[in-house]
């Protein structure tokens, strides 16, 4: 079993395909695939699509991206609520397109840090150019907070800095590029316990695929990549990532 950690199937490139899509990942194991909610309406996308689907969950938050559009904080705890919601998010601070709101992005990701406490739920968080500022934010919360660096994307120290803190790190499509050597360098340095795979489909595919829509299915590229940097089987890489799935999300079950 394979499990796709962050996967934007509420993406409108799925609308024509979504069940053939989710077909493959399964034929190539991946039985299991997070949908990530960005805003309100695409965190309900996530749970109408998760609520169709054997295996698949969401996520419900506001991208840093999206906080200037008016959105609703009391409707993204409502939909938080929702028994198929396993994490907030995707949330974080990006301070590579815009800088000049970061007041707003940083009280939206407070109020999701609040939110994740107060449900006992992981934080899917976005850190493009902003690790140390989100870092900052997040060490007052030790112990209180947890969930993943997805997509991570800043240096080793940083990482390590991440699962100090009780996070996960998230593995996306990148390190199978040529030129991720530091990406590569944190795979080999982080212990497996906190490694998550990931997709960001549709985005970030795989180098085999790179330039195309990327989906679940190529997640086996992934861990192949993985399997070799860490010297194990791909089926090893699989059933750990799972397990660890299965910690910080609580697939298997969750009360509330």
């Amino acid at each position: 079993m394979i499990t796709d950690t962050h996967a934007h199937l509420n993406d409108e490139m799925f609308d024509d395909d979504l069940k053939d899509v989710i077909n493959r990942a399964k034929v190539q194991g991946v039985s299991r695939i997070i949908v990530i909610g960005m805003d309100n309406e695409t965190s309900k996308k996530a749970i109408e699509i998760a609520s169709a689907h054997e295996g698949l969950y969401a996520t419900a938050g506001i991208h840093p991206g999206y906080v200037d559009d008016d959105q609703d904080m009391g409707g993204i705890k409502d939909l938080i609520k929702t028994h198929q919601v396993v994490g907030v998010g995707e949330t974080g601070l990006d301070l590579h397109w815009r800088k000049d709101n970061l007041d707003l992005q940083k009280e939206v990701f407070l109020a999701q840090i609040k939110l994740s406490i107060e449900f006992d739920l992981p934080l899917v968080i976005h850190t493009r150019s902003s690790f140390e500022e989100a870092y900052q934010m997040l060490l007052p919360f030790k112990g209180k907070v947890k969930g993943v660096f997805h997509c991570f994307s800043s240096t080793l120290e940083d990482a390590k800095r991440a699962v100090n803190l009780g996070f996960y790190i998230g593995i996306d499509g990148p390190v199978t590029y040529k030129k991720s050597d530091v990406i590569r360098s944190i795979v080999e340095d982080i212990p497996m316990d906190r490694l998550l795979v990931e997709t960001d489909s549709p985005y970030l595919a795989p180098q085999a695929y790179r330039g195309k829509r990327n989906e679940p299915s190529y997640l086996v590229d992934v861990i192949d990549v993985i399997a070799k940097i860490k010297g194990m089987t791909t089926e090893a890489i699989a059933r750990i990532t799972t397990q660890n799935a299965d910690t910080l999300f609580r697939l298997g079950g969750k009360d509330r």
